[in-house]
């Protein structure tokens, strides 16, 4: 099955990156989100970075109305019932996914794909939500996602092999390089990324350096772009905290225990740049 028609739900950061990327690609793009509001909110992100590939001359007017009619916004499920795959883009809790993957397993012809965007969580659990386990999987892209060229291919125990390869095939199709990975919590990108940044939050409740110097000691030592503080305050300090503790339920390991500051800070809000406060302020 050729892929032609995908649904993306969630238009928030990644929800609008996966869609706009999918819509340049040349596929027609349904975008559900549960609200107006945030359906809005994420067209707007999505009309504003082609506004700014027209500004620096990347596309021109014509490409920028050929990708925005590709796209078709809408508040009702049902609106992906005909799309050959579905990327869930929702908040990374598994009751919250489950709930969703159960709900498009009725709404969606038999032959569509199911692809989670989760940075974590078990694929094969998702698949067990469904009566088409071989056609769900795990389809990890990254953020910002019309730059960052990686996705994460993730079979569950029960995924098919012709579902592997048609995403593999769509992931080089919207121009990025996919790396297959198997079903262990955390994949590989986050198994390796967020216990770095748990440690980093660590080594700043144990007073072992200010936060700015972490971040120096990061970027100037190990050549990383950003530090891991200011990395964890763009991905969400309450996203870094539910990785964790996959990582840690997933596994069993005291290793990745959260830190307590991580913990406390989730707690009170500060969840990073979304927030206007993280281990910085904005």
């Amino acid at each position: 099955m050729a892929v032609a028609k995908i649904g993306v739900i969630g238009a928030g950061t990644m929800g609008s990156g996966i869609a706009l990327v999918a819509a340049q690609s040349g596929y027609e793009v349904r975008v559900v989100e549960v609200a107006p509001g945030p359906l809005e909110a994420g067209m707007k992100t999505i009309r504003r970075n082609l506004d700014r590939s027209v500004e620096k001359g990347r596309i021109n007017e014509a490409v920028r109305a050929d990708t925005l009619a590709r796209l078709t916004p809408s508040t009702a499920m049902e609106d992906v019932a005909g799309v050959d795959l579905v990327v869930e883009a929702i908040i990374e809790k598994y009751e919250a996914k489950a709930e969703l993957i159960r709900t498009l397993d009725e709404i969606c012809q038999p032959s569509a794909i199911l692809a989670s965007n989760t940075s974590s969580i078990s694929i094969t659990r998702l698949g067990a939500c469904t009566r088409r386990p071989g056609k769900v999987i795990g389809m990890h892209f990254f953020n910002p996602v019309p730059v960052m060229k990686l996705v994460e291919v993730i079979s569950g125990v029960a995924t098919g092999d012709e579902t592997k390869h048609e995403v593999l095939a769509l992931a080089q199709a919207m121009g990025k390089t996919a790396v297959v990975v198997e079903d262990y919590p955390g994949f590989v990108c986050n198994r390796l990324l967020i216990p770095m940044i748990n440690e980093a939050a660590y080594t700043l409740m144990e007073g072992v350096a200010s936060r700015e110097s972490i971040d120096t000691v990061m970027k100037l030592g190990s050549n990383h772009p950003m530090g891991p503080l200011e990395l964890a305050d763009l991905i969400g300090l309450d996203v870094c905290l539910d990785i964790m503790r996959v990582l840690q339920q997933g596994t069993g390991d005291g290793k990745y225990r959260p830190c307590p500051l991580l913990v406390k800070m989730v707690a009170a809000g500060w969840l990073g740049r979304k927030s206007s406060r993280g281990f910085y302020e904005y």
